[in-house]
């Protein structure tokens, strides 16, 4: 009796704020979907090798690794409301400086906006962990689930917004930076009605929790880690290089951003009931199931280049990123303590959003420079796949044989 008066509170809190979220991920993450239609498209237009085509993406990366570790530092000491004002300001202002950067012609100064949009995507990442702050232990995968499904809108409404901004300019692609300022400007009052309070000051006595490398080499953290890092790593492998394998093989921009509108849709649906195959069937499972469904979108991209193909490999690349990466946050929010979230979780984005890093600067490299054509370097995108996904096959087999008595409850 007691249980359910105490958790009935916590779970009220916890529902308003996953729905702040949700809004916060569907208006503000539009413009993800929308710069990583374009940002390919606009660097290879400005860029003077064809090889450096994906390099805004890639620098967007850099900046969201780079910034992983202040901006969790940032939210430990003053809550998740000031992280999230920071990342959309830096939304913003790395939306004007692309937008320079596009009107000076300048590929430099594009590059620099894409450095500091990717404090906003740093930002965007913890939406997940801020919405199990204040959740029930039951409640905890859903709510990361739900506001992973916010995503469902912005992937309708961050491509289609390219197709009415993309040549709203005599500059192409400007108009869509100018969407994107104003997103963010927007999109920002909403964390007003964000209610998670700020992390309590640790008393001088109070415990101090294990070292990164303590927690890193916790099996179930390890393993989280290792599978979240490759999940969101391929999927940006593959989906940075779609708008140029799209356009290469003969077929419109509009058609590129209904892939990744298709995409998107795909990486974003399955939240509605992630969490509750979680809670079913278990999270080793479902993390299993996702690199599985990767496997397959890699399968599907190596048979072939119809318009077709494409829209099947990159929706199977979004429901396998989906389960492997909620799969992974739901493992990784139960095995580190309270007084350990800032730490593990900065270190956490750092790790995966270097490997996203590393994805995003090799593919515009095995896109456009790994073979003669463009139906080659996207062969060559897909093939890079497999060691990948045999490396986070088998951390989650060694989790699952081993014995039972050392791992966590």
């Amino acid at each position: 009796m007691t249980t359910q008066t105490t958790a009935q509170p916590t779970d009220t809190r916890a529902r308003r704020n996953v729905t702040v979220l949700v809004l916060a991920q569907a208006f503000l993450g539009a413009q993800m979907p929308m710069i990583f239609t374009i940002g390919g498209l606009a660097g290879q237009s400005l860029a003077p090798n064809p090889c450096y085509a994906t390099l805004p993406i890639s620098l967007i990366v850099l900046g969201s690794m780079l910034a992983a570790t202040p901006v969790s530092a940032i939210m430990q000491k003053y809550g998740r409301r000031a992280g999230f004002f920071l990342g959309a300001g830096a939304g913003a202002v790395g939306g004007a400086i692309g937008a320079y950067g596009l009107l000076t012609a300048s590929f430099t100064i594009f590059l620099l906006g894409s450095l500091v949009t990717g404090i906003y995507m740093s930002a965007q990442g913890f939406y997940r962990f801020a919405a199990a702050d204040t959740a029930s232990e039951d409640f905890r995968p859903k709510a990361i689930s739900y506001v992973m499904a916010g995503g469902l809108a912005s992937a309708v409404i961050g491509p289609q917004l390219v197709k009415f901004t993309a040549d709203s300019y005599v500059i192409p692609f400007l108009g869509t930076y100018a969407g994107v300022i104003a997103i963010n400007l927007i999109g920002a009052c909403l964390f007003f009605f964000l209610d998670i309070p700020k992390p309590p000051v640790p008393a001088e006595d109070a415990p101090k929790g294990r070292t990164r490398w303590q927690l890193l080499t916790t099996p179930r953290i390890g393993v989280a880690v290792i599978c979240a890092a490759v999940s969101y790593a391929l999927m940006n492998l593959v989906m940075t290089s779609t708008p140029l394998a799209v356009v290469g093989c003969g077929y419109e921009t509009g058609d590129a951003a209904n892939v990744v509108t298709a995409h998107v849709l795909a990486m974003f649906a399955p939240s509605f009931f992630t969490g509750h195959l979680i809670a079913r069937f278990g999270v080793e499972r479902i993390m299993a199931t996702g690199l599985v469904i990767l496997a397959g979108a890699g399968a599907v991209g190596l048979s072939g280049v119809n318009l077709e193909q494409f829209f099947v490999a990159l929706v199977l690349l979004g429901i396998g990123w989906n389960f492997g990466f909620i799969g992974a946050t739901s493992m990784l929010s139960g095995a580190h303590e309270a007084h350990e979230r800032g730490r593990m979780q900065g270190l956490n984005d750092l790790i995966v959003f270097g490997a996203v890093t590393f994805a995003s600067l090799s593919s515009g490299g095995l896109m456009n420079c790994s073979g003669g054509s463009p139906v080659q370097g996207w062969m060559s995108v897909n093939l890079a796949m497999a060691p990948f996904l045999v490396l986070a096959g088998g951390a989650l087999i060694w989790l699952w044989l081993r014995p039972k008595e050392e791992q966590p409850a």
